[in-house]
């Protein structure tokens, strides 16, 4: 069973990351999309230091919130929005509230190219909305995706919103907006600042990071599900580690006071 359900949520795109084991059953994680690249070098570093494989599903809070009581087959649960590891915890599903693990920050992120700049105010996003020079702008799902509140937060906070949501092009989470923005297909879009900082992603356009009082606090918070067993239970201790923190850091993600 564990295995169709992980097929299944490959099939529907929310990507995976697999760090190969040495030995022993993987660790299974559902983590927020914005960690794509942050969890991936954490994950590599722990299977090199350990000889514990990782497998990393990647995809939006909101849907792994949902699969979770449905009996995915996850051994830990890393959420952009903390709301859905306390909800989840609250209904019996995760085996404690678990701790804060970073605080993530939003950014403008244009293609190369592209009629509209990379402002960190949103001066020129707010003209070109006006003028005609956004025709399409990418967000991640408001309705699931942490980011893509946060994105609604930040157009809601400069008076675009409701001009540009005829315009809206959705990822179903934000590393899927982040491909949105740096295809062409669009003028840009918001999406995580540790993923538009990456380097995969940085080559494809220019982001500028926007104001952190633009949105409510993206609080990111890890949990334990009930059938997590020692080998991640280690893993969640390492991610606490200061070896681990100083990825997330590097990744522009905020630490929490410890």
């Amino acid at each position: 069973m564990r295995r169709v359900f992980l097929c299944l949520l490959l099939a529907c795109g929310l990507g995976a990351v697999v760090v190969p084991a040495a030995h022993a059953a993987p660790v299974v994680v559902a983590a927020a999309a914005d960690l794509k690249f942050a969890l991936g070098e954490i994950a590599a570093n722990y299977e090199k230091e350990s000889g514990q494989a990782v497998q990393l599903a990647f995809g939006s809070s909101g849907n792994f919130a949902r699969q979770i009581p449905q009996g995915a087959p996850f051994d830990l649960f890393l959420s952009a929005d903390e709301d859905y590891v306390l909800k989840l915890a609250a209904q019996g599903f995760l085996r404690d509230e678990g701790a804060l693990y970073a605080i993530g920050r939003i950014a403008l992120l244009v293609p190369h190219g592209s009629k509209l700049k990379a402002d960190g105010e949103l001066k020129d996003l707010v003209a070109a909305v006006a003028d005609g020079r956004v025709q399409r702008f990418a967000i991640a799902n408001p309705e699931h995706a942490p980011y893509g509140r946060a994105a609604r937060a930040a157009l809601q906070r400069v008076g675009v919103w409701e001009a540009l949501r005829g315009r809206l092009v959705l990822g179903e989470n934000v590393a899927q907006a982040a491909q949105f923005a740096t295809s062409g297909s669009t003028q840009g879009g918001i999406v995580a600042w540790s993923l538009a900082r990456s380097p995969e992603v940085a080559k494809l356009g220019e982001s500028a990071l926007l104001p952190a009082d633009w949105h409510p606090p993206l609080r990111q918070r890890m949990a334990l599900t009930r059938k997590a067993g020692a080998d991640a239970q280690r893993f969640y201790d390492y991610l606490q580690q200061p070896a681990a923190r100083a990825v997330f850091e590097r990744h522009g993600f905020t630490l929490p006071a410890r």
